[in-house]
Protein backbone atom coordinates (compact mmCIF):
# COMPACT_ATOMS: atom_id res chain seq x y z
CA UNK A 1 0.00 0.00 0.00
CA UNK A 2 1.03 3.54 -0.86
CA UNK A 3 1.54 6.09 1.97
CA UNK A 4 -1.04 8.32 1.80
CA UNK A 5 0.98 11.29 2.68
CA UNK A 6 2.81 10.31 -0.84
CA UNK A 7 -0.38 10.31 -2.45
CA UNK A 8 -1.07 14.30 -0.89
CA UNK A 9 2.38 14.95 -1.67
CA UNK A 10 1.69 14.46 -5.54
CA UNK A 11 -1.16 16.33 -5.55
CA UNK A 12 0.74 19.60 -3.90
CA UNK A 13 3.11 19.16 -6.29
CA UNK A 14 1.04 18.75 -9.39
CA UNK A 15 -1.33 21.69 -8.40
CA UNK A 16 0.67 24.30 -6.68
CA UNK A 17 4.27 23.60 -7.04
CA UNK A 18 3.57 22.85 -10.71
CA UNK A 19 0.05 24.48 -11.52
CA UNK A 20 -0.15 21.64 -14.24
CA UNK A 21 -2.78 22.08 -17.28
CA UNK A 22 -4.48 20.19 -19.29
CA UNK A 23 -2.45 19.51 -22.47
CA UNK A 24 0.80 20.68 -20.63
CA UNK A 25 4.20 18.97 -21.71
CA UNK A 26 5.50 16.98 -18.36
CA UNK A 27 8.86 15.86 -17.96
CA UNK A 28 8.36 13.22 -15.01
CA UNK A 29 12.32 12.12 -14.08
CA UNK A 30 13.81 10.48 -11.22
CA UNK A 31 15.83 7.38 -10.07
CA UNK A 32 14.36 3.93 -9.00
CA UNK A 33 13.55 4.12 -5.74
CA UNK A 34 11.69 7.27 -5.43
CA UNK A 35 9.02 4.80 -7.45
CA UNK A 36 6.21 5.30 -5.09
CA UNK A 37 6.04 8.70 -5.68
CA UNK A 38 6.55 8.69 -9.11
CA UNK A 39 3.68 6.57 -9.54
CA UNK A 40 1.75 8.94 -7.23
CA UNK A 41 2.62 11.90 -9.61
CA UNK A 42 2.35 9.83 -12.72
CA UNK A 43 -1.24 9.09 -11.99
CA UNK A 44 -1.98 12.40 -10.25
CA UNK A 45 -0.98 14.27 -13.98
CA UNK A 46 -2.25 12.09 -16.14
CA UNK A 47 -5.81 12.71 -14.30
CA UNK A 48 -4.83 16.72 -14.68
CA UNK A 49 -4.81 16.23 -18.39
CA UNK A 50 -1.38 16.18 -18.67
CA UNK A 51 1.02 14.88 -21.28
CA UNK A 52 3.74 12.96 -19.54
CA UNK A 53 7.41 11.93 -20.56
CA UNK A 54 9.00 9.79 -17.73
CA UNK A 55 12.90 9.25 -17.59
CA UNK A 56 13.61 6.50 -14.65
CA UNK A 57 17.43 6.36 -13.46
CA UNK A 58 17.74 2.31 -12.77
CA UNK A 59 20.66 1.64 -9.55
CA UNK A 60 23.93 1.54 -10.85
CA UNK A 61 23.54 2.76 -14.16
CA UNK A 62 25.29 6.02 -13.61
CA UNK A 63 28.32 4.42 -12.11
CA UNK A 64 28.69 2.09 -14.72
CA UNK A 65 28.72 5.08 -16.99
CA UNK A 66 31.48 6.47 -15.35
CA UNK A 67 33.68 3.01 -15.05
CA UNK A 68 33.58 2.72 -18.91
CA UNK A 69 33.29 5.80 -20.98
CA UNK A 70 35.57 7.38 -22.84
CA UNK A 71 36.41 11.08 -22.73
CA UNK A 72 34.22 11.82 -25.71
CA UNK A 73 30.95 9.73 -24.35
CA UNK A 74 31.64 11.79 -21.18
CA UNK A 75 32.01 15.17 -22.97
CA UNK A 76 28.82 14.71 -24.52
CA UNK A 77 25.69 16.29 -24.34
CA UNK A 78 22.83 14.25 -24.94
CA UNK A 79 20.03 16.15 -27.69
CA UNK A 80 17.60 13.70 -26.37
CA UNK A 81 17.35 15.62 -22.91
CA UNK A 82 18.43 18.75 -24.86
CA UNK A 83 14.89 18.53 -26.88
CA UNK A 84 13.09 17.81 -23.17
CA UNK A 85 14.24 20.69 -21.84
CA UNK A 86 13.94 22.91 -24.59
CA UNK A 87 10.00 22.00 -25.17
CA UNK A 88 8.43 20.66 -22.01
CA UNK A 89 6.26 23.18 -20.23
CA UNK A 90 6.96 21.69 -16.71
CA UNK A 91 9.72 19.48 -15.28
CA UNK A 92 9.97 17.49 -12.11
CA UNK A 93 12.78 15.35 -10.60
CA UNK A 94 12.09 12.86 -7.73
CA UNK A 95 15.49 11.77 -6.24
CA UNK A 96 14.95 8.44 -4.87
CA UNK A 97 18.65 7.07 -4.53
CA UNK A 98 19.72 3.14 -3.25
CA UNK A 99 23.00 4.37 -2.38
CA UNK A 100 24.03 7.95 -1.78
CA UNK A 101 27.70 7.07 -2.32
CA UNK A 102 27.68 5.39 -5.45
CA UNK A 103 29.82 7.78 -7.01
CA UNK A 104 32.49 8.38 -4.59
CA UNK A 105 34.70 6.51 -6.17
CA UNK A 106 35.00 8.08 -9.59
CA UNK A 107 37.92 10.24 -10.69
CA UNK A 108 36.75 13.92 -10.27
CA UNK A 109 38.26 14.76 -13.55
CA UNK A 110 35.73 12.74 -15.16
CA UNK A 111 32.74 13.91 -13.19
CA UNK A 112 34.16 17.74 -14.03
CA UNK A 113 33.95 16.76 -17.71
CA UNK A 114 30.47 15.42 -17.02
CA UNK A 115 29.24 18.49 -15.22
CA UNK A 116 30.39 20.82 -18.19
CA UNK A 117 28.26 18.18 -20.94
CA UNK A 118 25.84 18.92 -18.62
CA UNK A 119 25.78 23.36 -18.82
CA UNK A 120 23.84 23.74 -22.00
CA UNK A 121 21.15 21.55 -20.74
CA UNK A 122 21.22 23.51 -17.20
CA UNK A 123 21.62 26.90 -19.01
CA UNK A 124 18.89 25.68 -21.11
CA UNK A 125 16.17 25.11 -18.17
CA UNK A 126 17.54 28.42 -16.19
CA UNK A 127 17.12 30.40 -18.64
CA UNK A 128 13.28 29.16 -20.00
CA UNK A 129 12.32 29.49 -16.37
CA UNK A 130 13.37 32.78 -15.94
CA UNK A 131 11.56 33.68 -19.18
CA UNK A 132 8.27 32.23 -17.47
CA UNK A 133 8.51 29.44 -20.13
CA UNK A 134 9.20 26.32 -17.49
CA UNK A 135 8.21 25.37 -14.28
CA UNK A 136 10.33 23.15 -12.78
CA UNK A 137 10.22 21.11 -9.18
CA UNK A 138 13.04 18.87 -7.33
CA UNK A 139 11.99 16.62 -4.35
CA UNK A 140 12.75 13.19 -2.75
CA UNK A 141 10.78 10.09 -2.40
CA UNK A 142 11.85 8.96 1.35
CA UNK A 143 14.17 5.53 1.16
CA UNK A 144 16.38 3.86 2.98
CA UNK A 145 19.46 4.83 1.90
CA UNK A 146 17.97 8.45 2.81
CA UNK A 147 17.06 7.55 5.97
CA UNK A 148 20.70 6.14 6.96
CA UNK A 149 22.53 8.50 5.39
CA UNK A 150 20.55 10.79 7.75
CA UNK A 151 21.33 8.82 10.57
CA UNK A 152 17.34 8.07 11.16
CA UNK A 153 15.45 4.62 10.90
CA UNK A 154 13.48 4.95 7.94
CA UNK A 155 10.13 5.45 9.55
CA UNK A 156 11.23 8.22 11.72
CA UNK A 157 13.01 9.86 8.10
CA UNK A 158 9.26 9.85 6.17
CA UNK A 159 8.51 11.67 9.57
CA UNK A 160 11.05 14.10 8.87
CA UNK A 161 10.25 14.75 5.04
CA UNK A 162 6.77 14.89 5.79
CA UNK A 163 7.10 17.21 8.54
CA UNK A 164 9.13 19.43 6.58
CA UNK A 165 6.83 20.08 3.57
CA UNK A 166 4.21 20.96 5.81
CA UNK A 167 2.19 17.25 4.76
CA UNK A 168 1.27 16.69 7.97
CA UNK A 169 -0.80 19.88 8.04
CA UNK A 170 -4.17 19.56 7.38
CA UNK A 171 -3.72 22.38 4.16
CA UNK A 172 -0.59 22.25 3.43
CA UNK A 173 -0.90 24.79 0.27
CA UNK A 174 -2.11 27.46 2.74
CA UNK A 175 0.72 26.66 5.07
CA UNK A 176 3.08 27.23 2.32
CA UNK A 177 0.88 30.50 0.88
CA UNK A 178 1.77 31.60 4.78
CA UNK A 179 5.13 31.18 4.54
CA UNK A 180 5.42 32.94 0.54
CA UNK A 181 3.87 35.96 2.59
CA UNK A 182 6.20 36.25 5.11
CA UNK A 183 8.95 35.99 2.77
CA UNK A 184 7.59 38.77 0.53
CA UNK A 185 8.53 40.79 3.14
CA UNK A 186 11.83 39.81 3.66
CA UNK A 187 12.43 39.74 0.09
CA UNK A 188 10.90 43.40 -0.75
CA UNK A 189 13.75 44.60 2.02
CA UNK A 190 16.18 42.94 0.42
CA UNK A 191 15.89 44.30 -2.84
CA UNK A 192 16.75 47.69 -2.01
CA UNK A 193 19.68 46.90 -0.18
CA UNK A 194 23.45 46.71 -0.63
CA UNK A 195 25.19 44.71 1.25
CA UNK A 196 24.98 41.67 3.56
CA UNK A 197 27.76 40.52 6.20
CA UNK A 198 27.89 37.01 7.48
CA UNK A 199 30.22 36.36 10.14
CA UNK A 200 30.20 32.95 12.52
CA UNK A 201 31.91 31.78 15.84
CA UNK A 202 34.08 29.49 13.54
CA UNK A 203 35.74 32.22 11.61
CA UNK A 204 33.86 32.64 8.65
CA UNK A 205 33.63 36.56 8.16
CA UNK A 206 31.84 37.21 4.20
CA UNK A 207 30.42 40.34 2.37
CA UNK A 208 28.56 39.98 -0.72
CA UNK A 209 27.63 42.64 -2.79
CA UNK A 210 23.96 42.16 -3.95
CA UNK A 211 23.41 45.80 -5.30
CA UNK A 212 20.31 46.04 -8.23
CA UNK A 213 20.53 42.07 -7.57
CA UNK A 214 16.62 40.56 -7.09
CA UNK A 215 15.92 38.27 -4.23
CA UNK A 216 13.67 35.34 -4.84
CA UNK A 217 10.76 33.86 -2.66
CA UNK A 218 11.13 30.16 -2.16
CA UNK A 219 7.84 28.57 -0.90
CA UNK A 220 7.55 25.00 -2.32
CA UNK A 221 7.45 25.91 -6.03
CA UNK A 222 10.64 24.52 -7.63
CA UNK A 223 11.91 22.66 -4.44
CA UNK A 224 9.51 20.37 -2.51
CA UNK A 225 10.49 21.11 0.74
CA UNK A 226 11.25 24.09 0.58
CA UNK A 227 12.09 27.37 2.80
CA UNK A 228 14.88 30.28 1.56
CA UNK A 229 15.40 33.50 -0.10
CA UNK A 230 18.11 33.80 -2.72
CA UNK A 231 19.84 36.10 -4.85
CA UNK A 232 23.08 36.04 -7.47
CA UNK A 233 26.22 38.15 -5.70
CA UNK A 234 27.12 40.67 -7.98
CA UNK A 235 30.87 40.25 -5.98
CA UNK A 236 31.99 38.89 -2.66
CA UNK A 237 34.96 39.13 -0.53
CA UNK A 238 36.38 37.37 2.62
CA UNK A 239 36.68 33.80 4.26
CA UNK A 240 34.08 31.14 4.44
CA UNK A 241 34.32 28.31 6.87
CA UNK A 242 31.71 26.02 6.06
CA UNK A 243 29.70 24.45 9.60
CA UNK A 244 28.97 20.62 7.55
CA UNK A 245 30.44 18.31 4.74
CA UNK A 246 29.83 19.68 1.29
CA UNK A 247 28.62 16.83 -0.78
CA UNK A 248 28.45 16.70 -4.40
CA UNK A 249 27.34 13.58 -6.65
CA UNK A 250 28.28 11.39 -3.57
CA UNK A 251 31.44 12.81 -2.82
CA UNK A 252 31.74 14.05 0.54
CA UNK A 253 34.16 16.95 0.85
CA UNK A 254 34.70 18.05 4.81
CA UNK A 255 35.64 21.54 6.49
CA UNK A 256 36.04 23.05 3.94
CA UNK A 257 37.26 26.69 3.60
CA UNK A 258 37.27 29.55 0.34
CA UNK A 259 38.95 32.76 0.06
CA UNK A 260 37.79 35.17 -2.45
CA UNK A 261 38.84 38.14 -3.49
CA UNK A 262 37.50 40.36 -5.82
CA UNK A 263 34.38 37.97 -6.31
CA UNK A 264 36.74 34.55 -7.27
CA UNK A 265 38.28 32.03 -5.10
CA UNK A 266 41.72 32.39 -4.30
CA UNK A 267 42.13 29.71 -1.94
CA UNK A 268 40.21 26.68 -1.13
CA UNK A 269 40.95 23.95 1.07
CA UNK A 270 39.55 20.89 2.89
CA UNK A 271 40.50 17.97 5.33
CA UNK A 272 38.93 15.37 3.38
CA UNK A 273 38.89 15.22 -0.78
CA UNK A 274 40.52 18.32 -1.44
CA UNK A 275 41.68 17.75 -4.78
CA UNK A 276 37.84 16.69 -5.53
CA UNK A 277 37.03 20.13 -4.50
CA UNK A 278 40.18 21.90 -6.40
CA UNK A 279 38.28 19.81 -9.88
CA UNK A 280 35.20 21.27 -8.98
CA UNK A 281 36.27 24.55 -9.17
CA UNK A 282 38.30 24.49 -11.81
CA UNK A 283 36.16 22.71 -14.27
CA UNK A 284 35.72 26.33 -15.96
CA UNK A 285 35.73 29.77 -15.18
CA UNK A 286 32.46 30.34 -13.61
CA UNK A 287 32.77 27.57 -11.45
CA UNK A 288 35.13 29.72 -9.07
CA UNK A 289 32.45 32.53 -8.65
CA UNK A 290 29.37 32.54 -6.53
CA UNK A 291 26.48 31.84 -8.20
CA UNK A 292 24.01 31.82 -5.52
CA UNK A 293 23.67 33.50 -1.64
CA UNK A 294 20.66 32.26 0.54
CA UNK A 295 18.92 32.31 3.72
CA UNK A 296 17.29 29.35 5.22
CA UNK A 297 14.60 29.70 6.68
CA UNK A 298 12.44 26.59 6.79
CA UNK A 299 12.40 26.22 11.26
CA UNK A 300 10.73 22.64 10.52
CA UNK A 301 14.32 21.70 9.51
CA UNK A 302 16.39 21.67 12.60
CA UNK A 303 19.06 19.24 11.82
CA UNK A 304 21.60 18.23 9.11
CA UNK A 305 20.61 15.25 6.98
CA UNK A 306 22.97 15.19 4.20
CA UNK A 307 20.66 16.03 1.62
CA UNK A 308 21.05 19.42 0.34
CA UNK A 309 17.17 19.41 -0.22
CA UNK A 310 16.18 19.89 3.40
CA UNK A 311 19.94 21.21 4.34
CA UNK A 312 19.80 24.10 2.33
CA UNK A 313 17.14 25.27 4.04
CA UNK A 314 17.50 24.88 7.58
CA UNK A 315 16.29 27.79 9.58
CA UNK A 316 19.36 29.88 10.96
CA UNK A 317 21.76 29.00 8.06
CA UNK A 318 22.68 30.18 5.02
CA UNK A 319 24.28 28.83 1.84
CA UNK A 320 26.82 30.21 -0.90
CA UNK A 321 26.68 28.09 -4.61
CA UNK A 322 29.69 27.73 -6.64
CA UNK A 323 28.69 27.65 -9.69
CA UNK A 324 25.62 28.78 -12.32
CA UNK A 325 23.73 31.40 -10.81
CA UNK A 326 19.63 31.92 -11.41
CA UNK A 327 19.31 34.83 -14.70
CA UNK A 328 16.04 36.04 -12.87
CA UNK A 329 18.41 37.51 -10.21
CA UNK A 330 20.16 39.54 -12.46
CA UNK A 331 23.14 36.44 -12.09
CA UNK A 332 24.93 36.28 -15.33
CA UNK A 333 27.44 33.58 -13.91
CA UNK A 334 27.51 30.78 -15.98
CA UNK A 335 29.19 27.13 -15.24
CA UNK A 336 28.69 23.05 -15.37
CA UNK A 337 28.69 23.76 -11.36
CA UNK A 338 26.21 24.58 -9.08
CA UNK A 339 27.02 23.54 -5.44
CA UNK A 340 25.50 24.84 -2.40
CA UNK A 341 27.16 24.67 0.69
CA UNK A 342 25.84 25.46 4.49
CA UNK A 343 27.26 27.69 6.82
CA UNK A 344 25.81 27.47 10.32
CA UNK A 345 24.61 30.63 12.31
CA UNK A 346 23.07 29.06 15.59
CA UNK A 347 25.91 29.63 17.61
CA UNK A 348 27.78 32.88 17.69
CA UNK A 349 26.10 33.57 14.00
CA UNK A 350 25.24 37.06 12.75
CA UNK A 351 23.35 38.93 9.64
CA UNK A 352 23.92 42.46 8.85
CA UNK A 353 22.65 43.93 5.84
CA UNK A 354 24.05 47.55 5.26
CA UNK A 355 25.42 47.95 8.61
CA UNK A 356 22.17 46.66 10.28
CA UNK A 357 21.82 43.19 12.11
CA UNK A 358 18.87 41.33 10.79
CA UNK A 359 19.87 38.29 12.54
CA UNK A 360 21.51 36.66 15.63
CA UNK A 361 22.16 33.30 16.53
CA UNK A 362 20.24 32.07 13.86
CA UNK A 363 17.06 33.80 15.11
CA UNK A 364 15.61 37.01 12.68
CA UNK A 365 15.98 39.93 14.79
CA UNK A 366 14.38 42.82 12.10
CA UNK A 367 10.92 43.53 12.24
CA UNK A 368 10.28 42.88 8.32
CA UNK A 369 11.82 38.99 9.27
CA UNK A 370 8.58 37.52 10.98
CA UNK A 371 9.29 34.17 10.41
Amino acid sequence: MRDSRLNKMAQVLVHYSLNVKPGDLVWLMGEFGGLPLQEALYEELIKSGAHVYATLQPPVWEEIFFRYASEKQLSHTCPFQMFAASTCHKRIRVEGPSNTRGLSAVNPKSQALKSQARQPLMEKTMRRAADGELDWCVTLCPTEALAQEANMGFLDYAEFVFNAAHLNEADPVASWKAQEKAQAKMVDFLNKKKKLHFKTSAGTDLIVDVEGRKWVNCCGKHNFPDGEVFTGPKSVEGIVRYTYPAIYHGTVVEDVEIIFEKGKVVSAKASKNEAFLHAMINQDEGASRLGEIAIGTNYKVKKFSQNILFDEKIGGTFHAALGAGYPETGSTNKSGLHWDMICDLREGGTIEVDGELISKDGKFVHPMFSI
